[in-house]
């Protein structure tokens, strides 16, 4: 990834989270369902100063949507990039799933 984008993913986890991030290292995560590649991305783990809760955050470009930027806080259940990169899955199928119950958005009459 080049620095620039490095630097969009720190400035992302900053704004989002209030705090300093400082780069520590990169990871590749690979989610695989049905022997098929869900996701495969590129998680920056960055260290955190200034946050009340979390001293680390991870952050990545969407594979689907490059203007889309994750960046979880290492709290609860996420406790490293891979759980992070699950959790946003688990996010993503849930909106999917609401947007099919409740269906498009009507136009007003």
């Amino acid at each position: 990834m080049p620095d620039s984008s490095l630097e969009a993913l720190k400035q992302a986890a900053e704004a989002q989270h209030g705090a300093t991030a400082t780069f520590a290292y990169s990871v590749r995560v690979r989610e695989m369902y049905r022997h098929e590649d869900v996701w495969d991305v590129v998680v920056h783990v960055f260290d955190l100063a200034g946050h009340s809760d979390a001293r680390r955050a991870y952050a990545w470009q969407s594979p689907v949507d490059d203007r889309r930027v994750y960046a979880l806080l290492h709290m609860g259940a996420i406790i490293g990039p891979v759980e992070a990169v699950r959790a946003a899955l688990r996010a993503e199928h849930r909106a999917k799933a609401i947007g099919r119950a409740t269906g498009p958005p009507q136009s007003p009459a």
